[in-house]
């Protein structure tokens, strides 16, 4: 693993534009562009997103550019007085793949949830998506679960 000049850091309201630029890794990276870059939020939008103390977002920069990052929620439990964070979403631009750089997306959240004092931060891999898997083992225990999406009938 060959390391690149990197820095990692929350994003605020005030970064938008790395967030867009956030959305462009993700979108490439999970081979969604149509999810991610079909409907952009607007810049308006994000900032009020980014200023929420729910939602997290971590960036990796690399020469000054997006070039992978995290989005994450802040969950307060019910059943005790705590908090857990789930990571929705992760990734690299593939360029910058194997490099450390998810694992410093992951450490800076880290750092963020223990500001927090978040109880634990969970996060879900696609079955056989190994490299993601892998990663998360190497950070934390592994649990067997079932995911399910149950679609929402609207009324209009």
């Amino acid at each position: 693993m060959v390391a690149v000049p990197s820095t990692f850091r929350r994003l605020t309201p005030q970064d938008a534009e790395e967030f867009k630029q956030l959305l462009r890794v993700f979108g490439e990276a999970f081979e969604d562009v149509e999810t991610y870059q079909g409907a952009i939020p607007s810049d308006d939008y994000l900032t009020r997103l980014l200023d929420k103390p729910h939602f997290i977002a971590v960036a990796a920069f690399s020469e000054g550019k997006v070039v992978g990052g995290l989005a994450a929620y802040v969950l307060d439990k019910f059943e005790r007085n705590r908090r857990e964070i789930y990571v929705y979403d992760l990734a690299v631009a593939e360029a910058y793949r194997r490099k450390g750089l998810a694992t410093g997306a992951i450490c800076e959240l880290r750092r963020i949830a223990a500001e927090l004092d978040v109880y634990v931060i969970f996060v879900q891999a696609d079955l056989g998506d190994e490299p993601a898997i892998a990663l998360y083992e190497s950070l934390g225990t592994k649990e067997t679960v079932h995911h399910f999406d149950i679609a929402v009938r609207r009324s209009r």
